[in-house]
C-alpha cells in the first residue's frame, strides 16, 4: 500500500507537472519506445491526443490515491483492454521506468528520491493490479 505521506507527494508534483502535460507525454512515448521497441505497434493514431488520455487517467488515479479501491475495478478492466492490444506482463515494469523518468525530466529538482519512491509505490500498487487481472483474462501471459 501506499503512504499518506506518499499519495501528498505523488498528488503534488501531479500539480507541477500538469502544465507541462504534453512533454511529460511526449518523453514517455519516447523513453517507452527506447526501453520496448516492441510497444510502438501497440499505438496507432495521434500520439498528442494519446498522450492527452493518458494524462487523464493518471490525474483520476492521482485524484483516487487515498481511496484507491474505488478505482481498481476500471483499472483491472483497463488491463483486460490491454491484453486485447498487445500488451504483456512485463510491459508493466518498462511502462512505470518510462513514466518515472519521464517525471523526473520535466520536474527536475522537484521529482527528488522520496517523491520518485511515492510514485513508484503508487504505480506498484495500481499495476499489481492490473497484472493480476490481465492474468486472470489471459492464464498464460502470467509466464510470458
Amino acid at each position: 500500500m501506499i503512504a499518506t505521506r506518499q499519495i501528498g507527494l505523488v498528488q503534488a508534483s501531479f500539480a507541477l507537472a500538469l502544465p507541462h502535460v504534453d512533454a511529460v507525454a511526449a518523453d514517455f512515448y519516447a523513453r517507452l519506445f527506447v526501453l520496448a521497441p516492441e510497444t510502438r505497434g501497440l499505438f496507432r493514431g495521434n500520439m498528442g491526443e494519446q498522450g492527452r488520455k493518458l494524462f487523464l487517467t493518471l490525474a483520476m488515479v492521482v485524484d483516487a490515491l487515498d481511496a484507491i479501491e474505488t478505482i481498481l475495478p476500471a483499472a483491472e478492466a483497463l488491463a483486460v483492454r490491454h491484453v486485447g492490444y498487445g500488451a504483456r506482463d512485463h510491459h508493466y515494469a518498462i511502462v512505470g521506468t518510462a513514466l518515472l523518468d519521464a517525471l523526473a525530466q520535466t520536474l527536475g529538482p522537484n521529482f527528488d528520491g522520496d517523491t520518485r519512491e511515492a510514485w513508484a509505490a503508487a504505480y506498484a500498487t495500481l499495476s499489481d493490479h492490473m497484472r493480476a487481472a490481465a492474468a486472470r483474462a489471459v492464464p498464460h501471459q502470467a509466464a510470458a
